[in-house]
């Protein structure tokens, strides 16, 4: 039976040892509980780092038969691995580069990265341990981006679903990293790959398709054969358990206590783990500038901060802690008086009923990090206001911002915006409070943990049918076969060829693009064969077949079908084509072109071709979108045809049509076997006017009216020789 196999850097449970014993104890965070939903159930397992240094084999033997009982599956790392992996490559160079802080946070040792890789092998060795065909592995965050394509390598047919719970960065800030290339192929291995915001899925493909030779279509990668769909999925909290905190005897109890200390002042809470990313002391200002420039609310608010310890040993943090310490500090000197301290902070953890306590008490939360991936806080403080009251102040940088549009949303960088936000929060009639979060709450309730890890696995089913319906009509070893046969049996034949693309790769110079050996070859062998009619049929200019091909015996179609040349025959082209309109065309091309480094024209007897292979990535797609749009009405008017294809955008008079061409030399004939293959949108001309019976084959995985599809010009190639090789058997 198929099992889901979770994988993450922590394991869900805190290890603690006392004397020579170890004890577990589960861990209280969200991505813990919405996957509880999983990984407890029937033989599935959740694989990771237990948490602590464990080096004595006895002991390492006795926590994994006590995981094991909790389905847990524990990777140990040794104290070197920690350092380099995890504080090294993790957080000294993944974690400041996808917050957007470079020169002072991030730092290159290639040792760490020699870690990083050694651990995602680790990982990848736990899991090949366990994983059988058939399951689905779902890795989680920025600690494993090489996992993927790790197990990708091993298991090619296995679902992989990958989702980074941190931002990604934009492809200016990601490819700073020296090791973009590998980390990016790394977390294509995946099938579907999950972020928290639109935002994060742009940066993404962004980042992938500059950096890597993938192409992507919409929010679809395709890499080699397989497509990596990308998506946003906003991670939720389990809200069940928010909302009813607030009523349990404990937390009533510490609520009473709460009211009672803070009875004459609105309460502003701020919680946090001690992080740069946080804007902690940002919004220690903005507070300070409340209270100095509007000393009336002095004595009237109260803010209460909570920020829990987190690699307080790293000196950027430890100074960090200092200058949280001091800021604070300074504030209470200057304002306090004997009933009243402005700030009430705290630099530890809490139990979640006093977090609880807090979230209904707090007049105002205040959540302002310079930038986070989706930040749950806000969502746990909207959960507990059951009475529909209060007010969240929310961080345009927080991914929690794109849904929870009823917050009054500020620009943590923007100290006045903050302080000016706290003025309207804490004077905000109970009316408009109520309107607000009532809102919040729908949202907050239906988007939830288990809500967010459905959604997931359901799209990963989805994406992974699509994947199997894209190999279902990949020409394999089966249909290869069935397709010869045919060939064999049949005395009349019809090969039609589409050139670029399809017998060739595309070459950024298009000059270069010439036939090789291999190719004349396989096209002799076909044309040797008197039940063959071989036709090329190419955008191609017909000087270039002529020179190429002249002397072949094959029937050549030029520039889509308005040359034709027979064997020993010269060129004859369509009559009563015009092709006058390439006056008015040509100078609007030619405004691209001085628009576009790295854009050219092509000029045919009846088209012009304006190509854009060597522009900038994403220019030219921006640019021939806008002279699509500059074209349609002039080319409809005068009878002209836009042809979007591989990085080129073409012009052509309307009669020509690679697919009205296919049907003149059929009507001619009576062929007991057609076949045709094609790599762009010309093609489909073809492949739609072809009879039923013909078999059509799409190079490249794109949609197409092509019954089959091959990967590439080498799979096409392969393809043609078989077909001339069991000839020669016979």
């Amino acid at each position: 039976m198929s099992k889901t196999i979770i994988v993450s850097n922590r394991l869900p449970v805190k290890i603690s040892k006392a004397g020579d014993e170890y004890t577990l104890a589960p861990s209280e965070g969200g991505l813990a509980t919405g996957l509880g939903s999983i990984y407890k159930k029937g033989n599935n397992k959740w694989i990771g780092w237990p948490g602590v240094e464990i080096t004595e084999e006895h002991d390492r033997q006795t926590i994994t038969s006590q995981l094991e009982e909790l389905s847990l599956v524990p990777v140990f790392l040794d104290q070197e691995e920690i350092n380099q992996y995890y504080e090294g490559f993790s957080n000294d160079v993944l974690w400041p580069i996808f917050h957007y802080y470079t020169s002072t946070y991030a730092v290159y040792k290639e040792s760490n990265w020699d870690y990083y890789n050694a651990v995602n092998h680790k990982f990848k060795d736990a899991i090949l341990a366990i994983a059988k065909p058939g399951d689905v592995i779902w890795i989680h965050d920025y600690q494993l981006l090489l996992l993927p394509e790790l197990i990708r390598r091993e298991m090619p047919d296995v679902s992989i679903g990958f989702f980074l719970h941190i931002p990604f960065p934009s492809h200016e800030m990601f490819r700073l990293i020296p090791w973009r290339y590998e980390l990016l192929e790394g977390m294509l291995g995946a099938d579907l790959i999950g972020f928290h915001t639109f935002d994060d899925v742009r940066h993404f493909l962004g980042a992938a398709t500059r950096i890597l030779p993938v192409n992507s279509s919409a929010n679809v990668i395709t890499s080699g054969d397989r497509s990596v769909v990308v998506e946003s999925f906003p991670m939720g909290i389990d809200e069940k358990k928010y909302s009813s905190l607030p009523l349990e005897k404990e937390v009533v109890e510490q609520i009473a206590l709460i009211k009672e200390t803070f009875k004459n002042t609105k309460l502003i809470l701020s919680i946090d783990r001690l992080d740069y990313s946080k804007g902690i002391l940002q919004r220690l200002q903005a507070f300070e500038q409340l209270l100095q420039l509007h000393p009336e609310y002095c004595e009237k608010v109260t803010m209460h901060m909570i920020v829990v310890p987190s690699r307080d040993t790293v000196p950027q943090y430890a100074h960090l802690r200092d200058e949280i310490d001091k800021r604070v500090g300074n504030i209470n000197a200057m304002y306090r008086n004997m009933e009243w301290t402005p700030i009430h902070y705290y630099y530890r953890s809490f139990p979640i009923e006093t977090l609880s306590a807090l979230y209904y008490s707090a007049d105002v939360c205040l959540v302002s990090p310079m930038r986070d991936g989706m930040n749950l806080v806000s969502k746990e403080y909207i959960a507990s206001r059951i009475n529909n009251d209060g007010v969240l102040i929310l961080s345009e940088m927080a991914g929690a911002s794109k849904e929870l549009i009823d917050a009054i949303i500020v620009n943590p960088n923007n100290t006045k915006e903050v302080c000016d936000a706290i003025i309207t929060a804490i004077n905000m009639p109970l009316a408009e409070q109520k309107r607000r979060m009532q809102q919040m709450r729908q949202l907050v309730a239906k988007f939830n943990i288990t809500h967010w890890v459905k959604i997931f696995m359901d799209r990963l089913k989805e994406v992974k049918q699509m994947q199997r319906s894209m190999q279902t009509r990949h020409v394999s070893f089966a249909t290869e076969q069935s397709i010869i046969k045919r060939y064999h049996k049949t005395k009349k034949r019809i090969i039609f060829l589409d050139y670029d693309g399809t017998l060739v790769n595309f070459k950024s110079n298009i000059n270069q693009a010439s036939p090789d050996k291999e190719l004349y070859t396989i096209i002799d062998r076909l044309s040797e064969d008197p039940a063959n009619m071989v036709v090329l049929i190419s955008g191609r200019k017909h000087e270039n077949l002529s020179e190429w091909f002249g002397d072949k015996n094959v029937y050549l179609i030029a520039e889509h079908g308005s040359w034709f040349k027979q064997q020993n025959t010269s060129w004859h082209k369509v009559a009563g084509l015009s092709d006058s309109w390439k006056q008015e065309i040509h100078p609007l091309l030619e405004t691209y072109v001085d628009r576009t480094p790295g854009s050219f024209i092509e000029e045919k007897t009846y088209s012009l071709v304006w190509h854009y292979r060597n522009a900038q990535k994403g220019l030219g797609e921006l640019r021939a979108n806008e002279l699509m749009n500059n074209l349609k009405y002039l080319a409809s008017d005068k009878g002209l045809q836009l042809l979007p294809g591989d990085k080129v955008l073409e012009v052509k008079n309307m009669e020509i049509n690679k697919g009205r061409a296919a049907l003149m030399l059929l009507d001619k004939n009576d062929y007991d076997f057609i076949i045709a293959f094609g790599d762009d949108y010309t093609d489909e001309d073809v492949f739609k006017a072809l009879p039923e019976s013909a078999v059509t084959i799409k190079v490249g995985g794109n949609v197409s009216a092509a019954k089959f599809y091959l990967r590439n010009p080498a799979e096409v190639r392969n393809l043609l020789l078989n077909f001339t090789e069991e000839l020669a058997v016979q």
